[in-house]
């Protein structure tokens, strides 16, 4: 069986595969940290990851308009002197004032879609999946302001929804170019959680966001493609409402947060899960001894009868062991 009828089969039919599919990606500190540590510039080609996942965003490539501080095509600056991956938001772009004259990027801008073309032509026999991230919420805070969005969602409801229609629009548009191309699915970002559960609430996300993701979600499945949910943090109240957007398969899937293994209880019938692997506390502070067993533990209870893509919980971190990334990627590749 080939890795992409393997994939198909555990995550699509939800049946038993031969071998759990598995995906493990790095912030770029815990990158560099592994090239030290096993001295192969080339580590990340020795992993096998069952998914090739290219972005539709261009993130990366912003402009450097201060010293440590880039902005991207939305014009939203980010200050990435601590944080080297995403950085934090340092400018204001969307106001009730300033609302009617900001004007989106284009979405047919022929360079959100060379990197996938070009992941296309290499990715082998892997499955192919486009990730196109700030999907609403996180688009709509990133350029209003989070504290100024949320407070917005009470007292100036049409805003909010007007803002989102038009991010929407966008991502819709471009999630239409992207299924053109020879791809798997899209991997959708938009991080509605915190710890302990929505960062608005469920009412309020029913409100504002599930309006959205039926019409990006639906999109994505009417041309035959899955879609997967990427939302940090506990969301598990909506789990019956992302499978109704139609939702295949959500990450990051955290066990500090959920109960993984009553969520695939509830609902292994219906969703895929994606991630499980704990970086919040094995990955960075247990033994070697304790990631084998966490790891085999995903893969006998969670990847049972199909639905589980073996991973992290999110990039492993900066912080993670290298022992322990070498003891889990040992166990995910001698299944």
């Amino acid at each position: 069986m080939t890795v992409r009828e393997n994939f198909f089969k555990a995550i699509l039919s939800h049946e038993q595969p031969s071998v759990a599919p598995y995906h493990v990606t790095f912030t770029k500190e815990a990158l560099d940290n592994m090239i030290a540590y096993t001295g192969r510039s080339d580590f990340l080609d020795t992993i096998g990851n069952s998914l090739t996942v290219a972005g539709l965003d261009l993130f990366g490539e912003e402009t450097e308009v201060r010293p440590g501080i880039f902005e991207d095509r939305f014009g939203v600056q980010w200050d990435r002197t601590i944080d080297k991956d995403i950085g934090v938001i340092c400018n204001e772009l969307v106001t009730e004032e300033t609302f009617e004259d900001y004007r989106f990027p284009d979405p047919d801008d022929e360079r959100l879609y060379t990197g996938i073309q070009q992941v296309i032509q290499t990715a082998g026999d892997t499955v192919i999946t486009g990730a196109l991230g700030f999907a609403t919420y996180e688009r709509a805070w990133s350029l209003m302001g989070m504290e100024e969005l949320l407070t917005n969602m009470i007292v100036n409801k049409p805003l909010v929804h007007e803002l989102l229609r038009r991010i929407t629009d966008y991502n819709l548009q471009v999630a239409k170019n992207a299924c053109e191309l020879n791809i798997d699915g899209i991997r959708f970002g938009d991080d509605w959680g915190q710890q302990t559960g929505l960062i608005m609430g469920p009412e309020l996300w029913r409100e504002f966001i599930k309006p959205c993701i039926k019409r990006l979600f639906g999109y994505v499945k009417s041309q035959g493609k899955f879609v997967t949910i990427h939302s940090c943090g506990n969301v598990v109240e909506i789990f019956p409402d992302i499978i109704e957007c139609g939702v295949d398969i959500f990450n990051p899937f955290q066990p500090e947060v959920m109960d993984v293994f009553e969520m695939k209880r509830l609902y292994g019938d219906k969703l895929s899960f994606y991630g499980g692997i704990s970086t919040q506390r094995t990955l960075p502070y247990g033994s070697k001894e304790e990631t084998v067993i966490e790891v085999r533990e995903m893969l006998d209870k969670i990847g049972k009868n199909g639905g589980y893509i073996a991973s992290p919980a999110h990039d492993v971190p900066k912080d993670a062991k290298p022992e322990n990334i070498m003891a889990m990627l040992d166990v995910l590749q001698n299944q």
